[in-house]
């Protein structure tokens, strides 16, 4: 049997990984990109480098959007909107669950299908076992085409609500993100110290294995909305994150984080929290009730 073929579109590093990973799967490729230099490499293995937007559209049903964000998608689709009638845009670019919705809605408006996706792997491990896509939007659409999308990645579907891929995929980035930069605060305490980054990886590690545990207690805490002292208390924690904070500052190294950290905390202490788990500090975050 055929292999489904497909159009991408973006020919960054996360595109060109989708096209090799495609070629070498077997399927006809249709690429596209605003410079075009970037299709060269990609031509040269097999893909079909279409002059234009529209050819680019109009080669294949399922048309893969790899760009920065929903502005570069914008930018890209608008001008062709015409172009649209009867595709499947499985847009992988990153921007927030209210536009990934704005996006499905203006892609039905032109007649074309949207399913929103949320890579979880950086482009080296496209095609590797292991790696995932957040995907959400129309079931039916999502299993027609749901083989071919695997071929990047394992596909996790998380539902018809267009936002969804791209509500998993910013709370992934969220722990991402703050976690890396709680590493390098603690590499830059180390450097203040003397102490060097190898030095201290093995007890970073330590540390990050141990989280899954409080990751599992705490995630029963938040859906409960019972926050039990049993464990942990805020009034211990708020202690040892001030000791935090002026250990950083006792270094010279930057406090922003760590201040924004023992602001929370004071938050939660300011609420009446002091004998409750510092899980309580969800009711600081959360989005108030109506």
């Amino acid at each position: 049997m055929s292999k489904q073929p497909v159009t991408v579109i973006g020919l960054g590093p996360m595109g060109q990984a989708m096209v090799n990973t495609f070629l070498e799967n077997g399927h006809d490729v249709t690429i596209w990109n605003r410079t075009a230099s970037k299709a060269e490499a990609l031509v040269a293995k097999g893909a079909t480098a279409a002059p234009t937007v529209e050819a680019a559209l109009g080669a294949n049903e399922l048309i893969v959007l790899s760009l920065t964000d929903y502005d570069a998608v914008n930018a890209i689709l608008e001008p062709v909107a015409a172009s649209l009638s009867g595709k499947v845009i499985a847009n992988l670019s990153s921007d927030t669950p209210d536009r990934a919705r704005e996006a499905a809605e203006w892609a039905a408006r032109h007649g074309a299908k949207h399913l929103t996706g949320g890579v979880q792997v950086p482009p080296p491990l496209i095609g590797k076992p292991g790696s995932a896509t957040y995907y959400s939007g129309p079931r039916e659409v999502f299993e027609a085409h749901e083989e071919t999308l695997k071929v990047l990645t394992e596909a996790d579907y998380r539902g018809e609500d267009a936002g969804l891929a791209a509500l998993y995929y910013q709370a992934q980035m969220t722990i991402f993100w703050t976690t890396m930069l709680s590493y390098y605060q603690m590499l830059a305490l180390g450097k203040a110290n003397g102490v060097s980054a190898k030095e201290l990886l093995p007890y970073a590690t330590m540390m990050t294995s141990m989280m899954p545990h409080f990751l599992e207690l705490y995630a029963q805490h938040v859906d409960s909305a019972t926050y039990p002292g049993d464990v942990d208390r805020l009034a211990m924690g708020i202690a040892s994150i001030d000791h935090v904070l002026h250990t950083h500052k006792d270094a010279g190294v930057s406090t922003v984080l760590p201040a924004a950290v023992a602001e929370i905390f004071h938050a939660g202490m300011d609420r009446g929290f002091a004998e409750n788990s510092f899980s309580s500090l969800i009711e600081v975050l959360k989005k108030p009730s109506a």
